[in-house]
């Protein structure tokens, strides 16, 4: 007997078949006959998917992000034609630079209203081409199960990335025989390198006669589930490690080889000491400018060793010298195995006094100063104190993402999210959302601006409605912050429309039935602290923060690392 079923039910099965556990959607005419499918697969004995009504499309590509940042599996965003996936793009460009793997399906007009401008036609596949791993429009029912397995086969395989499908609101209609597929080889599209011995070799040798050697670990490491794999590499070799903002988790903050964060941002040693190395150890980065500074003198008297999967990655910014294209997880241990038990004792100790200096000028009067407004660095200090161990890091962009992830605590894998390469204001509350989907037995905590907030704010509907355990601190200077900062450094201090004026939190955490707590004296914040991680469900902390508060130490845009501002 023939199966003979629609193309929304095979996209049901499709999405079965791949293991897809949790969906974020907003429904609308185009995506329709899905959404009516779905129905009866979220609810009673063949419930096999939860799906999460987001507020608005973007948060549903960024809570798709959040879930698959943490849980390493593919996060799914469900989303109707015209203007609900042209929302979508800015998540899908967040993730196609931060290497997230998701995949968008979006509803479409018929095939045969396609160039009639019909009502909520957008030409999908031409806008997100661009910004995506691969971008396809289902036409028939019968390419349905096709077209998800080599998406999801895209998505998660070799550098994760975001895949688009278009799917024509005719093949979601239409009835055939089904059949499932598996997509698990593409010709001409090679995920997984093969490893080069010989490169391995040279790699090794190099870390081998090194004196200076300095690694720089990037979420690579995290994507390939190398993290075991890495912490061998480095105590094999005695080699200090500096983490990338992305690749913070990939190892844990109190790993005696942590040497801190790079970056524009990051710790003042880790910086310095990449203009004294003589040999870098870059582990699935990409040498953001971030990172690097000014290129033309970054690490010029350091032989280059690039470990990556992505081999466009290679030369791109940075001259390489070894070049180790390979997933991270089976290049790391090859390398491990060809190096010599070595110390770097000597070298390790330097660190320390540029260590000292950056904790005396920078940090303790950042998390613990003496009097004056709250900092965002002692918030940040105290809920990293108070957190679990395994407390997922949400933040969203500007002075709370950079101090948050500077001052928060790292032990387990998988423990951050946060916009990098795109610089998202409003990803974190809805990234957030999906992280307490993805592993809702760890605490989820997001630090948030009063300008980041605002962007997704319509997302706290969705916390209300799941009961979405989010840990929201809200650090509030009534400032564009991040840029109010450039602004004063930069431009004679000509506050040109940095300066927000803000609503009552408190009125909307109410509305949404969200506990909240405001702090204005550090005497408090402790206390609130407290409260906020001991309650059940979702909650919001509000701390007034100093207006002038800076984020240090700082590289210059332009500047070479070892220009590093400890002060302004």
């Amino acid at each position: 007997m023939r199966d003979r079923i629609t193309g929304s039910k095979a996209l049901m099965r499709a999405l079965q078949a791949e293991g897809v556990k949790t969906i974020f959607g907003y429904p609308g005419g185009s995506i329709m006959p899905v959404y009516d499918s779905l129905f009866d697969y979220t609810r009673g004995e063949k419930k096999c998917f939860d799906h999460i009504l987001v507020r608005h499309e973007q948060g549903a590509v960024h809570a798709a992000e959040g879930y698959a940042r943490v849980s390493g599996e593919v996060g799914v965003a469900l989303v109707t034609s015209g203007p609900g996936v042209t929302n979508t793009l800015t998540g899908i460009a967040d993730a196609m630079l931060d290497s997230t793997p998701i995949v968008v399906i979006a509803g479409q007009v018929p095939i045969a209203a396609l160039g009639t401008d019909a009502f909520q036609e957008v030409d999908l596949v031409g806008v997100s081409q661009p910004i995506s791993k691969w971008s396809y429009q289902i036409r028939r029912a019968e390419d349905v199960a096709w077209a998800v397995s080599r998406a999801f086969y895209i998505a998660r395989s070799g550098r994760p990335g975001p895949v688009v499908l278009d799917f024509a609101k005719n093949a979601q209609t239409e009835e055939f025989d089904w059949e499932p597929k598996k997509v698990d080889f593409i010709r001409s599209y090679v995920p997984y390198p093969k490893l080069d011995q010989k490169a391995v070799s040279q790699a090794a040798q190099l870390i081998n006669n090194a004196k200076k050697p300095l690694a720089l670990v990037g979420q690579g490491v995290e994507l390939g589930n190398a993290q075991e794999e890495l912490k061998a590499f480095l105590e094999k070799a005695d080699i200090p490690a500096g983490r990338t903002m992305l690749g913070l988790s990939a190892l844990p903050s109190d790993h005696p080889l942590n040497v801190g964060m790079l970056g524009m941002h990051g710790n003042y040693a880790v910086n310095l000491k990449e203009q004294e190395c003589d040999v870098l150890i870059a582990i699935g980065m990409r040498f953001s400018d971030r990172v690097t500074g000014n290129t033309k003198t970054y690490a010029k008297q350091a032989k280059v060793i690039h470990l990556d999967i992505d081999r466009s990655e290679i030369d791109k910014n940075v001259k390489t010298d070894v070049a180790v294209v390979a997933d991270c997880k089976e290049s790391l241990p090859a390398i491990t195995a060809l190096l010599n038990k070595n110390k770097h004792r000597e070298w390790r100790e330097s660190f320390h006094e540029l260590d000292r200096k950056e904790r005396e000028k920078v940090i303790e009067p950042a998390i613990h100063p003496a009097e004056g407004p709250l900092l965002m660095g002692e918030v940040v200090n105290v809920v990293a104190e108070q957190s679990p161990d395994d407390a997922v890091l949400v933040t969203d962009v500007g002075q709370n993402q950079l101090f948050a992830t500077r001052y928060f605590k790292y032990h387990h894998q998988r423990s951050i999210c946060t916009s990098g390469g795109l610089g998202t204001m409003g990803y974190g509350l809805p990234a957030a959302i999906g992280a307490t989907f993805a592993a809702p037995q760890r605490a989820v905590c997001c630090f948030m601006g009063d300008g980041g907030f605002q962007m997704c704010i319509e997302e706290l509907g969705t916390i209300m409605e799941q009961k979405s355990p989010v840990k929201m601190i809200l650090l509030n200077n009534h400032y564009l912050g991040n840029v109010r900062q450039w602004q004063d450094m930069f431009w004679m201090k000509r506050k040109s429309f940095t300066k927000m004026m803000n609503p009552c939190y408190e009125l909307i955490a109410q509305a949404y039935g969200i506990p909240y707590v405001a702090v204005t004296d550090r005497k408090d914040l402790q206390a609130a602290v407290r409260q906020m991680l001991t309650a059940d469900g979702p909650f919001l902390l509000e701390c007034a923060i100093k207006e002038d508060d800076n984020v240090l130490p700082m590289t210059p845009p332009g500047m070479n690392v070892n220009q590093m501002m400890l002060e302004i």
